[in-house]
């Protein structure tokens, strides 16, 4: 899939507008902003588009906090854009050993097993690593973590992770 990077701001810009508008109306503040799915993953490889992405939040409210992979382009545009970045584990993922997050094709991609999944996150947090789908630890520091809502079990499998962290006496707050 191509993307123009001129169009993808636009569009970011309308739909964080719109996404800022629902929250407003929940009366909860909108705090960050991830680009989702295939164009996060996009951005994740390609500058030009990280930077559209970051020129859209930066567009809409500079005080937004920029969520992307570590060490991705994504990351790196946000900084260059002078936004607040969070690098975002995805316990639940499988990592390459560049660091992106092995494709959804490929097998063993989402990891389904909840105690496998609260110790990557433990020990993405704690030790700044992650295994990756050759079983080799790669570096990997990250600020947040990513639980998919559309995980069966995501409620739960976020509270173990949560009381995971806890019990590793590592602090969870907001950024």
């Amino acid at each position: 899939m191509q993307a123009d990077p001129a169009e993808v701001e636009d569009s970011l810009i309308a739909q964080i507008g719109a996404l800022a508008a629902m929250a407003r109306a929940e009366a909860a503040p909108l705090r960050h902003v991830k680009a989702h799915g295939a164009l996060y993953n996009m951005a994740a490889r390609d500058r030009k588009l990280a930077d559209a992405v970051a020129r859209a939040i930066k567009a809409f409210d500079a005080s937004l906090v920029m969520f992307g992979l570590p060490k991705s382009p994504l990351i790196e545009a946000g900084l260059a854009a002078g936004l607040r970045v969070a690098a975002e584990g995805f316990a639940d993922r499988s990592y390459e050993p560049d660091g992106s997050l092995t494709p959804r094709s490929r097998p063993g991609a989402v990891i389904h097993d909840a105690a496998v999944v609260v110790d990557r996150a433990v020990r993405m947090v704690r030790d700044g690593v992650v295994l990756t789908s050759e079983g080799r630890e790669i570096p990997l520091k990250v600020d947040t973590i990513c639980v998919h809502g559309d995980t069966p079990g995501a409620p739960e499998l976020t509270r173990r992770i949560r009381a995971g962290l806890e019990a590793a006496g590592i602090s969870v707050r907001s950024l």
